[in-house]
């Protein structure tokens, strides 16, 4: 019934109470989950994790605060090969973020460029990362273009004329728990755009909603996620969550 997009089950956060974790998602209803890599170790992981369990799926990816140099050909050679596993169905976690003035903004432009073209040559959709970074992205992702590129906007935490802008380009927006958070913004976006244009995560560890803010986020919260959604839009939770499985499974071509 419920849809995570975006949950790193198989980062060590999880290494002490994995099975439990995966026992309740069940328990919730969850139906598809999808785990994103954010280096060639994480990738693998998160394969060797979908290959156990029939409704997980896998991204490979490289994230920002990975990209510190240059990075090196074989490296997305690796990826390239990573990416051919069947449970593979997109490439990311990748992208842009600035949030932090320490970071290589030149590597990291070049590895999302490198990474992009990785999903247009393979056909898989993109699923980005941007934090404080908009400009560039929009500006990137035009000079990018192709028929072939697609994807969703992980974590989407910008305002509706920055909805519109990535809709505009072909990706749809995936909406965490900070939806439930007292200041998000997110309510006015998911009230101006499609439900079709909308997808649910946890990014699990991370960003836990209300009421469980502040511990660790676990793919079985994604139905706060969900519910703040169908209650925004006055559309009934069922009918809520098979709209985001369908639209997920769409994109990430899951039959």
């Amino acid at each position: 019934m419920f849809t995570d997009t975006h949950c790193h089950l198989s980062f060590p956060e999880f290494d002490r109470d994995r099975p439990e974790v995966i026992e309740r998602l069940k328990t919730g209803g969850i139906s598809l989950l999808i785990d994103p890599g954010t280096n060639t170790e994480t990738s693998r992981k998160a394969i060797e994790l979908a290959s156990i369990h029939s409704f997980i799926y896998a991204n490979v990816g490289l994230h920002p605060h990975e990209v510190t140099s240059t990075v090196a050909d074989s490296v997305i050679s690796e990826f390239a090969l990573l990416a051919h596993s069947p449970k593979v169905v997109a490439i990311g976690e990748i992208g842009l973020d600035y949030h932090y003035p320490d970071y290589n903004r030149t590597a990291q432009i070049d590895a999302f460029r490198r990474m992009l073209s990785l999903a247009k040559t393979l056909d898989l959709p993109a699923v980005i990362h941007c934090r404080d970074a908009w400009d560039d992205m929009l500006r990137i992702l035009d000079e990018e273009k192709h028929s072939s590129l697609r994807g969703v906007m992980h974590c989407f935490s910008g305002d509706t004329a920055l909805a519109g802008e990535c809709l505009r380009r072909g990706f749809k927006l995936s909406i965490p728990g900070t939806v439930t958070y007292k200041r998000s913004l997110l309510p006015e976006v998911i009230n101006a755009v499609s439900l079709d244009d909308l997808l649910t995560e946890t990014d699990a560890p991370y960003l836990a909603p209300i009421p469980h803010r502040g511990k660790r986020n676990e793919p079985a919260f994604v139905h706060y996620v969900t519910q703040a959604i169908a209650s925004i839009k006055n559309i009934p939770l069922d009918e809520t969550a098979a709209s985001i499985e369908n639209s997920a499974r769409k994109l990430f071509q899951i039959t």
